[in-house]
C-alpha cells in the first residue's frame, strides 16, 4: 500500500522531518491501509481497534522541509498476537527511514488474532524482526 506526504514546516524541526512526526505519519498510513482495504468498516462495526505495542525507526537520511515523501506499508509477518508491519519512506527513488510497528487487534479486553482481521498473513519473521525482539526481551 503506497501513501503520499509532504513535510510542512510544522513535520520539522529546524530543516528536517522530526521522529515524533514520523511517527504521526506512520500512524496516519497505518489508518490508510485499514481504510484502502476496506477492513476499518469490519473493525467498526465489531468494535475492533488496533494498538501499537512498540516502534522502531530507522533514519537512513534526513527528510527535509516541502519533500514530497512516498511511503511504502507492508504486512511483514503476524503471529497468535501481534503483526508486524513495516512502512519504508523513500524520498525520490531513494530510501530514508523505515518504521517497524509491532501492532495488535483488540476488542475490548480480548486480544482478536491477527489471522482473524488480515487473513493469512506470512508467519515467519524477517531477520529484523527477530532481532528486535530479541532486543526488547533484554
Amino acid at each position: 500500500m503506497i501513501t503520499h506526504f509532504r513535510v510542512t514546516p510544522f513535520d520539522a524541526g529546524m530543516h528536517v522531518l522530526k521522529s515524533d512526526k514520523t511517527l504521526q505519519l506512520v500512524e496516519c498510513a497505518q489508518l490508510d491501509f485499514m481504510v484502502r482495504t476496506r477492513l476499518i468498516t469490519r473493525l467498526l462495526r465489531e468494535g475492533i481497534g488496533f494498538v501499537n505495542a512498540s516502534q522502531l525507526v530507522r533514519f537512513d537520511r534526513p527528510i527535509g522541509t516541502f519533500t514530497r515523501v512516498r511511503m511504502e506499508t507492508v504486512v511483514l509477518c503476524a503471529d497468535d498476537k501481534f503483526t508486524w508491519f513495516a512502512h519504508t519512506l523513500w524520498v525520490e527513488g531513494t530510501v530514508h527511514a523505515e518504521v517497524l510497528v509491532k501492532m495488535k487487534f483488540k476488542q475490548g479486553r480480548r486480544t482478536v488474532r491477527p489471522s482473524e482481521v488480515l487473513g493469512a498473513c506470512p508467519p515467519d519473521k524477517p531477520a529484523r524482526v527477530l532481532a528486535w525482539d530479541e532486543a526488547l526481551k533484554t
